[in-house]
């Protein structure tokens, strides 16, 4: 199981202007237990403002570096548990979370969205799926839900990250991968900076994107507009 908190976001609640602050982070193939199991492992966490002021977008990213050919055969895995959980008192605890699962494989995989709700565990060993019938469901790569409710998305997106992560590895090679060309690199002890300009290596990858939109009012409590998002997966 992966956890890690990504950002804290002041959305907005009815009739409000929301205030966004970042902690800017990304985690693509962080260990080689997840790039040896790439439907597990996280590349980003977003959040962000909707459609309407009172509306909150959340975003969970996993598979790194699928490549054109690979993308039509490339999915979520059915025995994983994805979540965003939610802190909504800044007790840094979660109080809400979203579970997504999927059921097949290939095209016709669907996908089922929980909550939000109360978790049925709180904490690193959170990964019980709640006894509730989905809010949504429906197939992957299709809008499903309701533009005043919860609208999803589950499908092929480019990743958005940018990072030249030949570069990045060469100033820190202890955090190459143990697979593929970037493993391969070679040890440069003079490297210390990014190069200029920048160089996006992530370009032209996709990922499987997990979008969910929703209500504000449905994440925060007690008048307080300031949730902790952070995402989990685990089997």
């Amino acid at each position: 199981m992966k956890r890690f908190v990504y950002l804290a976001l002041a959305v907005a609640t009815a009739g409000t202007a929301g205030v966004i602050r970042l902690a800017r982070g990304s985690d693509h193939q962080d260990t080689p237990e997840v790039e040896l199991n790439p439907a597990t492992d996280m590349t980003d966490v977003y959040a962000f403002p909707g459609a309407s002021p009172d509306r909150t977008v959340l975003v969970l990213n996993t598979w790194a570096f699928i490549t054109p050919a690979q993308t039509s055969s490339t999915y979520f895995d059915p025995n994983v548990l994805y979540q965003l959980k939610i802190d909504n008192n800044t007790d840094g605890v979660e109080d809400k979370v979203i579970q997504i699962t999927f059921d097949g494989t290939g095209s016709d995989q669907t996908v089922s969205v929980r909550g939000p709700l109360v978790p049925p565990v709180v904490g690193a060993m959170g990964n019980r799926i709640a006894t509730v019938p989905p809010a949504v469901s429906g197939p992957v790569n299709t809008v499903l839900g309701s533009a005043s409710g919860m609208q999803v998305f589950a499908g092929w997106r480019d990743d958005p990250f940018f990072i030249d992560l030949e570069q990045f590895f060469r100033i820190i090679p202890d955090r190459k991968p143990v697979t593929g060309p970037l493993a391969q690199l070679p040890d440069t002890p003079s490297a210390s900076a990014f190069r200029t300009p920048g160089i996006d290596y992530v370009a032209g990858f996709n990922v499987l994107s997990i979008v969910i939109e929703l209500p504000t009012a449905s994440l925060t409590a007690g008048g307080n507009p300031k949730i902790g998002v952070w995402g989990t997966t685990s089997k």
